[in-house]
């Protein structure tokens, strides 16, 4: 048959538990930091893929937004940042949004002085 622990022994074990998991959390989230700092060097790994659909080019079109898939981690301020450095636009506004299927589609709104029409053409989209 089983021994029987005393009680106080068991609560000692789950405050180690306890314990283990703080330490566990702090190391991943170090290593997110880590993460993000490397992204932020390189644009494409924030922008995964250009998101090609019918709604994305009306919005190509008509208000002058650019839609992309992009990492599930990436801010707003990192999205903006990768798409004003990689095409040499002014992005005035980031909306973002995930999907059912796990992906975040962010969508960027260019200013009136770029037409997204033309990042588009570039991209090969239209």
């Amino acid at each position: 048959m089983a021994k029987k622990v005393p009680q106080e022994e068991k609560k000692g074990a789950v405050k180690a538990a306890k314990k283990e998991t703080k330490a566990d959390k702090t190391a991943s989230t170090a290593k997110a930091a880590t993460h993000k700092k490397a992204a932020g060097m390189d644009p494409w790994k924030v922008l995964v893929y250009p998101h090609l659909a019918e709604k994305s080019m009306n919005m190509v079109e008509f208000e002058n937004k650019l839609t992309f898939i992009v990492r599930r981690t990436a801010t707003k301020k990192e999205i903006k940042d990768a798409i004003e450095s990689l095409f040499g636009v002014k992005v005035v506004r980031v909306q973002t949004e995930t999907m059912r299927s796990g992906a975040k589609k962010a969508y960027a709104k260019l200013s009136d002085d770029t037409p997204a029409s033309e990042i588009a053409s570039r991209l090969g989209m239209v």
